[in-house]
């Protein structure tokens, strides 16, 4: 591999490899401030964006909308600033590396000789925060003037649940005032040909179940035991776990957004190796689609902790109870704006339930249609995970889908309520 030959430039700035296109100098800019949890620098990324929004002579707006958390917003206006707003919503934060798990610095942002990127953030989702910047760039630089206003959005400590960034700023009269009538946020990169565009998101539940029992001696047979009861909820949720899985591997029309994960992720009890415990806990990480009762999915966690004993309990860190999804109808005026410019450009769309959990459940949650797009096709699923990367072509045709895309998304007729 050929050696990265990046350094510091005049005034900070980064310098450009000969022949590198400024989108992706920029972009490897961007991957080099480290925003990453549990101590993002954001002070540093509102630099960055302070810089980009006069560039592009954008007006930017900062909100506190928890202490130390800012929410900034470049806007685009319209030609007819009346009508519904679309967002272009990117979050600033990434989650932590295990460093030694990479082969180059996570945060060094270095390209190899194929033009693979590799850095914390570059698909989860700094790529397409520059991409949304570099496409408004160049409409603005054709002197495209869109009906609808354009707002940018950049928003924190999405990856540790958004609780002091979008979930907050949805509550805030501030966010009214956008009139967001559609919204873009991140999906996932697809190793295929196609691209993925979600249109929903499973709900997060975060539960721990309580087993309190009878304490005693280690060398007895003690009755009623906090662990007996443990591995009976235990069995209960990772039964369903195995069926659920099943369900997933048997159906060829099923993607993991279709069914329900569990995953055991603590065990807590215990103080000695001789003390039988008073009390043993178990938390459970599960995902649910869409298209599950919520109501009748309780119950069935309520029958299983009777099962293990009338005594136990629970109580959830996370429940994430909407279930709204946006319409992919091609009679819905947004989703035909954005299926019919993605069909301009030849781009095959596969449409699923997001897996996980981004920013878009809060937007859907307010009643405002959110599609999860990341245009990266050909391109291996990272997220989080060790050397993550993404190779410069497709992230400069990123940037082109988008020009295309805002465009389309922005030159939505008015509707009836809106003339």
């Amino acid at each position: 591999m050929l050696p990265d030959k990046d350094g510091p430039g005049v005034g900070g700035r980064q310098s450009s490899p000969e022949g590198e296109d400024l989108s992706v100098s920029l972009f490897r800019e961007y991957l080099r401030l480290k925003t990453v949890h549990p101590d993002p620098d954001y002070d540093a990324a509102l630099r960055f964006l302070d810089r980009i929004a006069e560039e592009l002579d954008l007006p930017m707006r900062k909100i506190e909308v928890c202490p130390g958390r800012v929410v900034a917003i470049m806007t685009w206006e319209g030609k007819n600033p009346t009508l519904k707003s679309v967002l272009l919503n990117s979050h600033t934060d990434v989650v932590p590396v295990y460093q030694e798990h990479w082969k180059y610095d996570a945060f060094s942002a270095f390209k190899d000789a194929e033009g693979n990127i590799y850095a914390r953030g570059t698909q989860d989702m700094k790529c397409v925060t520059i991409q949304y910047i570099q496409a408004v760039r160049r409409l603005k630089a054709e002197g495209r003037k869109l009906m609808r206003t354009v707002h940018l959005m950049f928003v924190p400590d999405e990856e540790v649940g958004g609780h002091k960034g979008m979930e907050s700023f949805v509550k805030n009269p501030e966010f009214k005032k956008l009139n967001i009538g559609f919204a873009l946020d991140e999906g996932l990169a697809n190793p295929g040909e196609a691209f993925t565009v979600f249109y929903g998101e499973r709900n997060p539940w975060w539960i721990t179940i309580h087993c309190p029992g009878s304490p005693g001696h280690g060398s007895r047979f003690v009755e009623n035991t906090a662990a007996e009861k443990l591995r009976h909820v235990m069995n209960s949720f990772l039964d369903f776990r195995e069926k659920e899985k099943q369900r997933l591997n048997t159906s060829e029309c099923f993607t993991l957004g279709d069914v329900t994960t569990v995953n055991m992720t603590m065990v807590k009890g215990g103080v000695a190796y001789n003390v039988i415990p008073a009390e043993m806990d178990v938390s459970f990480d599960l995902r649910i689609p869409p298209t599950v009762n919520l109501q009748e999915f309780e119950r069935q966690i309520k029958e299983w902790c009777k099962e293990a004993g009338e005594d136990v309990t629970y109580e959830f860190a996370q429940k994430h109870m909407n279930q709204n999804m946006t319409s992919t109808e091609e009679n819905d005026p947004w989703w035909s704006a954005f299926s019919a410019a993605c069909k301009a450009m030849n781009i095959t769309l596969e449409k699923e339930i997001f897996p996980a959990a981004t920013d878009s459940r809060f937007i859907r949650a307010v009643g405002i249609p959110a599609i999860g797009f990341s245009p990266m096709n050909r391109t291996p699923i990272l997220l989080h995970d060790h050397n993550e990367f993404l190779n410069e072509k497709v992230f400069l045709k990123g940037i082109s889908v988008f020009e295309r895309l805002i465009s389309a998304l922005a030159s939505v007729p008015a509707f009836p309520d809106e003339a």
